[in-house]
């Protein structure tokens, strides 16, 4: 599997033919599976039978190419205006969670229905995202094998409250058995232009 950042809380996944994006900023990028983690809140799949069958807005399971999706909803952060939804995503045995626009901490309920993620997407930005050290507290009860940094301009309070140093690379090449025996390692990614 190959992870690219492209900014922001974007990224596109790929495995062999296969693709996921995430949040992606415009809708010139293509893929098999799109998942978005916030939806106008008047925004619905009824209404609108214009939507791509491969993009998903909300909370719910899904399964497409062979990727299985729950969307579980952030009530505690949707409003009249906006939904949130984070995304725990199974592809070829590997389990991804997505948070998204995440600006406070998950319940032990919502971390349980993450279903213990070997990658996770961790909004680190502060502001309309969740505080650094937030988001390493977050980071330390989830345990992931692999945490990816989003929505960022500097991650350096993140690294020490993790305890850690990274340097960034351009993308993440890896095979299920390179998380096997990885614990909470930061994983800092270069966005792409």
């Amino acid at each position: 599997m190959v992870i690219n950042y492209l900014g922001g809380g974007a990224f596109r996944l790929q495995s062999g033919e296969t693709s996921l994006l995430v949040d992606p900023e415009s809708n010139r990028l293509k893929a098999d599976v799109v998942l978005r983690t916030l939806a106008p809140a008047n925004f619905s799949t009824a209404e609108d039978n214009a939507l791509p069958q491969n993009e998903i807005f909300f909370p719910g399971e899904y399964e497409i190419k062979g990727i299985e999706v729950r969307g579980v909803p952030v009530r505690q952060e949707s409003g009249e205006k906006f939904l949130k939804t984070i995304y725990a995503v199974e592809w070829e045995e590997i389990r991804l969670a997505f948070l998204g626009y995440l600006s406070r901490t998950l319940s032990a309920e919502t971390i349980d229905e993450l279903n213990e993620p070997d990658i996770l997407f961790l909004p680190i930005g502060g502001g309309h995202f969740l505080a650094p050290e937030a988001a390493a507290r977050l980071a330390k009860q989830i345990e992931p094998a692999f945490i990816i940094p989003t929505s960022y301009k500097n991650p350096t309070e993140f690294l020490k409250a993790m305890g850690q140093k990274a340097e960034a690379q351009e993308k993440l090449v890896f095979k299920k058995k390179d998380l096997l025996n990885e614990k909470s390692r930061v994983i800092l990614l270069e966005p792409k232009s």
